[in-house]
């Protein structure tokens, strides 16, 4: 007898609700949950499906490729030991969420009684870590005219963290035709590395500067510290070159003259000076009075 559409409709549902009965099913409410550090947080894991009264749980922790236990033989186990607890049927909470828990966790669950005995779900856990204060480096002076660099930075944030910065407690938009008090500014500013770049600084660009690192998780500031810009004395140092070159040629004609009233030559050698011979064997010198020579007073004797 041929069945009729309604006919095969029913069966096919009836078939349908008779397999899921026979099938462990999961699902999740969330599968890429995030929480702050120090917070906790519920991996769900919901059994929308099973036959078997008393089916085998397990969730294992993904990082870099390598899993590894977290709760195995209804006992929290691993790197959450003491930090977490399973809230029937299957969801995994996590007390205490830290940096290192961010990572991809499998829940696995097996029904030998039922036809489809195993179903698992993958949950991406991140854990937001609020920036540390920042390292900030401000030059304490610049000419004007001159290049100046202003640099930010913080590693410990996750998400990575961004860059602001703020002049007497003003943010510095990225774009200085954006705003009237910057428009005339001539820098760069990367949200990115938090790196502000002045080509050619002005007056006006004096004043106490400070950075703010900022991700999901909060935000932290360095201490303002303050860049004076200050006008390079031309006159002056034109003066002072010239100083120093008529106290070098000073020096060098006082040196010239000395030399030329032989204040530098070494005195001639005098009679006082005169050093005698060295007496041989058997004579004796007796030295004259008018022209300090030597002669004998003995002969020699044979």
């Amino acid at each position: 007898m041929a069945l009729t559409p309604l006919a095969c409709v029913l069966l096919l549902l009836s078939m349908q609700c008779y397999i899921s009965t026979l099938a462990v099913i999961l699902k999740t409410s969330n599968a890429k949950p995030w929480v702050n550090e120090f917070e906790s947080i519920e991996l769900s894991c919901m059994i929308e499906s099973i036959s078997t009264t008393n089916p085998r749980i397990e969730w294992k922790k993904i990082k870099k490729g390598e899993p590894s236990y977290v709760f195995f033989e209804k006992e929290i186990a691993g790197d959450l030991e003491k930090r977490a607890k399973i809230r029937e049927p299957a969801t995994l909470v996590i007390l205490n969420a830290t940096r290192a828990d961010t990572a991809d966790y499998r829940c696995e669950v097996t029904a030998p009684n039922d036809q489809k005995s195993f179903d698992e779900i993958l949950i991406s856990l991140t854990v937001r870590v609020k920036p540390v204060v920042p390292r900030c480096s401000v030059p304490k002076s610049v000419p004007v005219g001159k290049p100046a660099e202003l640099h930010c930075l913080e590693e410990e944030g996750y998400p990575k963290s961004q860059y602001q910065w703020f002049r007497n407690k003003e943010e510095i938009p990225e774009d200085p035709k954006s705003s009237p008090k910057f428009f005339n500014s001539t820098y760069t500013l990367s949200g990115e590395t938090g790196t502000l770049k002045f080509s050619a600084v002005r007056k006006e660009d004096a004043g106490e500067y400070y950075c703010r690192a900022k991700n999901e998780a909060g935000f932290s500031e360095c201490g303002a510290q303050m860049m004076e810009v200050y006008d390079i004395n031309i006159a002056g140092i034109i003066l002072g070159v010239v100083i120093v070159v008529t106290v070098l040629l000073c020096i060098t004609v006082g040196i010239f003259c000395a030399y030329k009233r032989g204040y530098f030559t070494s005195q001639k050698q005098t009679g006082n000076n005169y050093k005698a011979p060295a007496k041989g064997d058997g004579v004796d010198y007796v030295r004259t009075e008018d022209e300090g020579d030597f002669r004998h007073k003995s002969s020699f004797v044979i």
